[in-house]
């Protein structure tokens, strides 16, 4: 299911990443099995550095959320979200963050629709310089 949502890294990327993130007390990955499969994950982590639109400290913050196709707007997304928000609340955090792509319409739309407030827009350059 990762490698659905982030097709830019390899499958044994993807495996180093999930094995350190099961290893940490600030990262964790809670999953949503429907009839013995596994049909969504909701990567969370605990975010110290400033968090966009943040007024403490630390933040609990979604860092990918995928629900495969033909489960989608069934309510799974949401269950992982609200999930998700008490493993952070259990860790001490008092607010989530999020992000999507500015391409990303149905991630903005689903994100407004569970109650998550946009804060900022930016957009991001980079030069190779060498």
């Amino acid at each position: 299911m990762a490698l659905e949502l982030w097709p830019d890294n390899t499958i044994e990327e993807l495996k180093e990443e999930f094995m350190e993130i099961l290893k940490s007390n600030n990262q964790g990955v809670l999953l949503y099995k429907l009839e013995g499969k596994f049909i969504g994950f909701n990567q969370v982590s605990i975010r110290y550095d400033y968090v966009e639109g943040s007024n403490t400290r630390p933040v609990g913050f979604i860092e990918g959320i995928f629900v495969k196709e033909g489960y989608r707007l069934k309510g799974v997304a949401k269950s992982l979200v609200r999930n998700g928000e008490k493993w952070a609340k259990a860790k001490g955090c008092t607010e989530m963050g999020s992000d999507v792509e500015l391409h990303n319409v149905d991630s903005y739309n689903f994100h407004k629709s569970i109650g998550y407030t946009e804060m900022n827009r930016i957009i991001c350059f980079l030069k190779d310089i060498k």
